[in-house]
């Protein structure tokens, strides 16, 4: 028997769709910006499930940092709380960095209905590593892709994403500025708030979208 993993819902007055966001690599689900966007997006009308992977639950448990597990167990978590879900809501996936890379994997493979992926700061490659690229299985994704990166993500730069050329590209959202967090420089006159803020704005919009396309 596969064991239950604990979620937390941020419940949307009349949702129109759900979303499992799963979290990046150095910060778990209760990480303030994992808690900031869920409570946006719910309260814009989408359900928010959030869950730690398993390598972050020990961290919690032992107070103490850990690296990820490979891809394969955070795919296999990932998947479980898929397998948990029983809405007849449209169901997205997505998540923080590493969150939203394995979003985007897991999207080529489960059997279960995903309308669209979200990766808020797309590790496109490791900072400082260009050659390095994360983005071999995008023309395996078949449903809707929406990447929401900082227009100065040391794991991939608006310039250097350019540049790239993808099997099937991502729909993108720049964020004016921002660093992997979304986070501006307070010389750039934008605030992180107004990023995050766009970025639900445009998470919200893609997701209704699909559900009305």
């Amino acid at each position: 028997m596969t064991e239950t993993v604990a979620i937390q819902w941020f419940e949307a007055k009349l949702p129109i769709a759900q979303l499992v966001l799963a979290h990046g690599a150095g910060a778990g689900s209760d990480s303030d910006f994992m808690q900031d966007m869920a409570q946006m997006l719910s309260l814009a009308g989408v359900n928010v499930a959030l869950f730690d992977f398993e390598y972050m639950e020990t961290a919690k448990a032992q107070n103490k940092k850990r690296p990820p597990d490979r891809a394969p167990k955070l795919l296999n978590r990932y998947e479980q709380v898929l397998s948990q879900l029983d809405s007849d809501l449209p169901l997205f996936i997505g998540g923080k960095s590493m969150g939203g890379r394995m979003a985007s994997m897991l999207a080529c493979e489960t059997q279960v209905s995903v309308r669209g992926v979200i990766a808020y700061g797309y590790p496109f490659h490791p900072p400082g590593k260009p050659e390095k690229l994360r983005i071999e299985h995008f023309g395996n994704i078949s449903c809707p892709f929406l990447v929401l990166q900082g227009e100065r993500d040391t794991f991939g730069t608006k310039s250097e994403i350019s540049d790239m050329s993808f099997d099937k590209s991502p729909q993108f959202i720049w964020l004016p500025d921002g660093d992997h967090s979304l986070k501006p420089r307070k010389a750039s006159g934008f605030t992180e708030q107004q990023n995050r803020q766009t970025a639900a704005d445009g998470t919200i919009q893609f997701i209704q979208g699909i559900c009305n396309g």
